[in-house]
């Protein structure tokens, strides 16, 4: 059996009319579920495929369509008639635990500990963190708030990199280098007036894609506002492997190329 990533959201910025917003679920052999940003509708999707007590997260960045279904989940946590036996783990940003406590907070200006039901580990750029079977690299990536970019590498060598949300950088470039399937965001067509170091374009994601040598490159985190299509062809024009933009309930299977 391979790593195999299931799209439980993919929509970009807000939930979409077909898909939640960003959240995947991560699975391996010898391996606990990981699920890799949480954002709106995640936790519904979720109970389709895994157990949400089981689950542990790995957070990109803690922009609202990528964590903020986690509050629900930890009241799935807590108060389910079984309740999860131990504490999740949970690797995110420095602030991570602020600015959930503050999300999950069932009173203006309190801050609810959810270190009872999660533990919190903060992402150390390029340090990598092991879940069973799996090796994880995170990578400091461009964007307005403190955000990773990821590398998932099984005993294999089979490996997964995660975009998260970004602008153009070199650290996306080198942790994607040689990835069999490269998980990206394009959040918009190419054109002048897009600000820098914030989101990618199609043409920019396919570039990443070309400079890296990735073997696969599925676009995501595309908003209901943007043309699909012509982020596609903008990434083909610039990538000449496979091209695929993710839908919801989408389950790729990871292998060398």
């Amino acid at each position: 059996m391979a790593v195999r990533i299931t799209v439980l959201g993919c929509s970009g910025s807000v939930v979409g009319p077909d898909s939640p917003a960003s959240g995947y679920l991560l699975t391996a052999p010898d391996t606990p579920p990981l699920v890799l940003d949480f954002g709106g509708g995640v936790l519904g999707a979720l109970q389709r495929y895994a157990d949400p007590n089981e689950v542990h997260v790995l957070l990109s960045h803690l922009h609202a369509d990528h964590c903020l279904d986690l509050p629900g989940l930890f009241v799935w946590r807590r108060y389910h008639p079984s309740p999860a036996r131990g504490r999740g783990i949970m690797y995110g940003p420095s602030d991570t635990w602020t600015r959930l406590a503050a999300a999950s907070s069932p009173l203006g200006g309190e801050l609810d500990d959810f270190s009872d039901i999660f533990d919190i580990r903060h992402w150390q750029d390029n340090q990598p963190v092991q879940f069973g079977a799996l090796t994880v690299v995170p990578r400091l990536v461009t964007h307005p708030t403190e955000s990773f970019g990821m590398r998932i590498t099984d005993p294999s060598g089979a490996t997964l990199v995660y975009s998260g949300d970004t602008g153009v950088c070199e650290s996306l470039v080198e942790l994607a280098r040689g990835a069999d399937v490269f998980l990206c965001e394009a959040s918009w067509t190419h054109a002048p007036e897009r600000p820098p170091h914030l989101h990618l374009s199609g043409t920019e994601a396919g570039r990443m894609a070309k400079r890296a040598g990735v073997g696969e490159l599925l676009l995501t985190h595309i908003p209901p506002w943007t043309s699909r299509e012509d982020v596609i062809s903008e990434a083909k024009a610039e990538f000449d492997g496979p091209v695929h933009a993710v839908v919801c309930g989408e389950a790729i299977d990871v292998r060398r190329h």
